[in-house]
């Protein structure tokens, strides 16, 4: 006697079934829910916005005492990591500026590290990118450490006394 095979199994099915239930709920766990990876995207994030700010300073050729240097700031306290303008401004006007990091439920802090472990909130740049406070006194040390706390994950970097930017704590 001939059987006709047209159509699926019942096991088939439910191995089917249960194939597309594993794969959809390893990407829904991908897409929902905070990833661990959060603190990690912002610590590259910041490191190009203290860039930007640093370059900006650098070109800008302002002195001191010639102008305005508040878009030359980078400030650093509560949510906003950016250019003291940038971080100050009206949220519609943000949006239209690249020079800053909002971090949604986290916050940023920055201290000078080393001896002084003094709490900083901003901190200059001078004409050749190196790291001062405001009214262009030199920092008493001149490792500054940024920390970036996304709630569940706390990672660090480094700006040097010659302005480099690196990933990790400062070195003393």
């Amino acid at each position: 006697m001939m059987r006709n095979k047209n159509g699926f199994t019942l096991v088939e099915l439910i191995v089917v079934i249960l194939l597309v239930a594993i794969v959809s709920t390893y990407a829904a766990s991908r897409y929902l829910g905070k990833s661990s990876f959060s603190a990690y995207t912002y610590q590259e994030a910041v490191i190009s916005v203290i860039r930007q700010v640093q370059v900006n300073r650098m070109q800008s050729n302002l002195h001191d005492e010639s102008g305005d240097l508040t878009p030359f700031v980078l400030t650093f306290k509560d949510q906003c990591l950016g250019s003291q303008y940038s971080c100050t401004q009206s949220e519609l006007n943000a949006l239209q500026r690249s020079d800053f990091v909002v971090i949604d439920s986290g916050s940023f802090s920055g201290e000078q590290v080393c001896a002084a472990n003094k709490s900083l909130d901003s901190v200059s740049f001078d004409l050749l990118g190196n790291p001062i406070l405001d009214k262009g006194q030199a920092l008493s040390e001149p490792n500054v450490e940024i920390t970036i706390n996304d709630g569940d994950i706390t990672v660090s970097l480094c700006i040097n006394s010659q302005g480099y930017v690196s990933k990790g704590e400062c070195l003393c």
